[in-house]
């Protein structure tokens, strides 16, 4: 049991807990419209169920790994089985390890795809785009509408 000792975010975690990586379509918004990229990002273990359960998602493969074998020494490896093309979604590192620790936590999500191996079963779809640049412009329009005697005593 090897400790991963760079990252002093994760004194609890070792190199080798389980982590599940994939490659999900996502879009990028610029002046010249709207872009299709593919990005690689950890998969926490309540995504990964309710993933192999069925619903749309834009993840085309996955792969189960160690933590040790993405993020050792301070530097993200990508699988030999991902597309050439993909890049590292933003706080990778970071993400890998709060994902490796809900695979702790719930030892019996492993099960679905084991270590070594990867799945690309999924309901794949991209109907609803994931974009990554988006701005939230909150309105008045978005408030929500109460009737008149929400707050009247009656």
């Amino acid at each position: 049991m090897t400790l991963i000792t760079a990252i002093a975010d994760a004194p609890d975690l070792t190199a080798d807990d389980y982590l599940v990586i994939g490659v999900a379509t996502c879009f990028f918004r610029d002046d010249d419209g709207v872009h299709q990229v593919k990005v690689i990002e950890p998969i926490p273990s309540s995504a990964l169920e309710a993933l192999i359960k069925g619903i749309p998602t834009s993840y085309d493969i996955a792969a189960a790994t160690t933590l040790g074998a993405v993020i050792g020494d301070d530097v993200p490896q990508i699988p030999a089985s991902f597309p050439s093309d993909c890049q590292l979604g933003s706080e990778f590192a970071y993400r890998c390890i709060a994902s490796a620790r809900t695979y702790k936590r719930r030892t019996e999500a492993q099960v679905h795809i084991p270590q070594g191996t990867s799945y690309s079963s999924f309901n794949y779809s991209t109907d609803r785009k994931r974009i990554l640049n988006a701005d939230r412009v909150v309105t008045k329009d978005d408030n929500v509408k109460q009737h008149a005697y929400t707050h009247q005593k009656l």
